[in-house]
């Protein structure tokens, strides 16, 4: 069927399969665009466009794996800063199920793996590209994820807690205080390490947490942080719809 097609051809096939929704056309297109034309005008778009493809497919895996390919093929190229940005979007995407678009889910209750995955991918997007475009959208959504990350090390703590594992309910509620200071789940760590400290009997350390907690409590550190995070929820809310990608 698409013997003598020209490599524009089978773009504008491709392109019009997308536009229409028909993603699996669209990558089969594409595919055979970048196999029989691989040198061609068309061939990096061409592989740029198709990880996009499999992202609306929801080929999550192909997806990251096409950004991959083309940030290794054409680290220079003009559009590179996207290929970071649809990785980051993919895996901020990859625990969300249809319905948590529209039912308010605690999404920090899930492995946050994909969650540290896309904070690396925002974050190597700003570090390389701090004038990007997509820059601004990569930070909003790192605010999110880094308090998503907390709240998750938090929900992991209480667990070891309520199973007597004190020694690792502190461990997680540290890692808190060092790396997400600036995160809702600081004021929820202080306390988890507090009680997990009396426990294990470890008195100057849990000491030391009263203080630090109570110096911030009479700060209003913690309760500045809570408002923020409210004032913030409805663009977190936002962030989890789909938005347009626009590479031009």
């Amino acid at each position: 069927m698409t013997k003598g097609w020209s490599a524009s051809k089978f773009y504008s096939e491709a392109s019009s399969s997308m536009a229409e929704g028909d993603y699996e056309s669209a990558i089969e297109t594409y595919e055979k665009l970048e196999a029989r034309f691989p040198f061609g005008r068309y061939a990096t778009q061409t592989q740029l466009d198709v990880a996009y493809a499999y992202y609306r497919n929801g080929d999550q895996d192909q997806a990251i794996a096409a950004a991959d390919r083309f940030i290794k093929l054409h680290p220079s190229h003009p559009y590179v800063d996207y290929a970071f940005y649809l990785k980051g979007i993919v895996n901020f995407n990859r625990n969300m199920g249809f319905f948590d678009r529209f039912v308010p889910v605690d999404s920090s209750q899930r492995d946050s793996s994909a969650s540290m995955d896309s904070f690396n991918d925002f974050s190597e997007l700003i570090r390389r590209f701090p004038q990007s475009k997509y820059s601004v959208d990569a930070r909003k959504r790192l605010v999110f994820l880094r308090n998503n990350i907390a709240a998750h090390q938090v929900h992991a703590a209480r667990y070891y807690m309520k199973r007597g594992a004190y020694l690792a309910a502190a461990n997680r509620c540290v890692k808190v205080v060092e790396n997400y200071q600036r995160t809702p789940a600081i004021k929820d760590a202080l306390e988890i390490m507090i009680k997990a400290y009396d426990k294990l009997g470890l008195k100057k350390l849990s000491q030391d947490a009263k203080r630090v907690y109570a110096v911030n409590e009479s700060k209003g550190y913690f309760k500045a942080i809570e408002e923020k995070a409210l004032e913030d929820a409805p663009i977190a809310r936002q962030m989890w719809d789909y938005i347009g990608l626009d590479k031009n």
